[in-house]
């Protein structure tokens, strides 16, 4: 009788201890699944799980803070073209798939900018111009090393003007592995199309692939002899424009390629002047791109800085400078591409125009 009584006691023990463990796994649940939403509020920067990844591994190596807003930048371009891609793909309108090819070029382009790509001849320091003066990185071509040389003990240039050119280098640098990376992707196209026995429309549309492939090159072949002549005259004869030896427009490299451009496409005296307007704005975009990249990896000094002293209050308000800086960075990085983006491809209609 006594061991009926003490059964009821017995289930109400059991209850409350399988209560008590149900309670410490919710807890231990609902804290472990707080900690997965946070690292997915942390991993979804970007809403393409691809460029995430990529992000995710850009912030475990060791990049400035400049190249990481940059890459940001780079990133969310890649992501507005993938998304809007998509949307064309589910209506139908990329049947011959050259859009997609397009992305993973332009992707490729980003990995081996920023030292992603699993080659190690392509991995980046963790250096920049901006940081570390001109001293640093590689320009990875015996030519352009060869007048960086000269520039930079030829005593023609101030400090200024030697930063001023190492941009102009740097940036012929991208068009030069730009240029390799679309002749590797047009030669292996060229392969699999060799490679076909049975022609059909299919294959037709590929060949105008091909053609626009080879327009594209003949064009960025075109902008690289052009840029290096221009930096070969301003090695040997500095920024002394009193001279008349070396007349610019414009003093940002990009937008110098663009007006160079701009002034071999099909456009009328009307629209070269408004181009030429637009231009002036841009350039003043970029200006106030590399102002914020500067102050921004000057206050990644001072944080350094600041964490090796432990003042919470000092940290604190660099902590918040540096946040603030980060994202106006990030956020005028992605403008300036933008705006380059759109102005690159009205010039390549109009190049397109003189070829018709």
């Amino acid at each position: 009788m006594a061991a009926v009584r003490a059964l009821p006691a017995l289930a109400a023990a059991l209850l409350l201890a399988a209560a008590g463990q149900a309670s410490k796994y919710s807890r231990e649940a609902n804290e472990g699944l707080a900690a997965s939403d946070g690292k997915r509020r942390e991993a979804g920067e970007f809403r393409v799980v691809r460029l995430n990844q990529i992000w995710e591994k850009a912030q475990r190596l060791h990049l400035s803070a400049v190249k990481l807003a940059e890459l940001h930048s780079d990133l969310k371009i890649q992501e507005k073209d993938e998304l809007s891609w998509k949307k064309l793909k589910a209506e139908g309108l990329d049947e011959d798939g050259e859009k997609e090819a397009k992305l993973r070029r332009n992707l490729n382009v980003i990995m081996t900018k920023y030292g992603m790509n699993g080659k190690k001849d392509s991995q980046l320091v963790d250096t920049n111009y901006i940081k570390d003066g001109t001293e640093s990185d590689t320009l990875d071509d015996p030519r352009l090393e060869k007048l960086w040389s000269k520039a930079k003990t030829s005593g023609k240039f101030s400090d200024e003007e030697l930063d001023k050119l190492w941009r102009e280098f740097k940036h012929h640098k991208e068009k030069i592995r730009e240029y390799n990376i679309l002749l590797e992707t047009v030669s292996r196209t060229e392969d699999i199309h060799k490679n076909v026995i049975n022609p059909s429309e299919e294959n037709l549309v590929k060949e105008e692939i091909l053609h626009n492939k080879h327009r594209e090159l003949k064009e960025k072949l075109r902008s690289i002899n052009q840029g290096f002549e221009r930096l070969r005259k301003v090695s040997h004869q500095g920024y002394d424009t009193t001279s008349g030896t070396i007349q610019q427009e414009f003093e940002e490299p990009r937008v110098i390629d663009l007006w160079d451009m701009a002034k071999s496409a099909n456009f009328t005296e009307k629209e070269l002047e408004s181009f030429r307007e637009e231009l002036k704005h841009f350039e003043a975009k970029i200006e106030k791109h590399h102002h914020y990249q500067k102050q921004l990896e000057i206050s990644h000094q001072k944080l350094k800085h600041v964490e090796e002293t432990g003042d919470k209050d000092h940290l604190n308000r660099n902590k918040e400078k540096y946040a603030m800086l980060q994202e106006k960075t990030k956020e005028l990085g992605y403008k300036v591409k933008k705006h380059l983006q759109d102005l690159s491809s009205r010039i390549s209609q109009g190049l397109q125009h003189n070829e018709l």
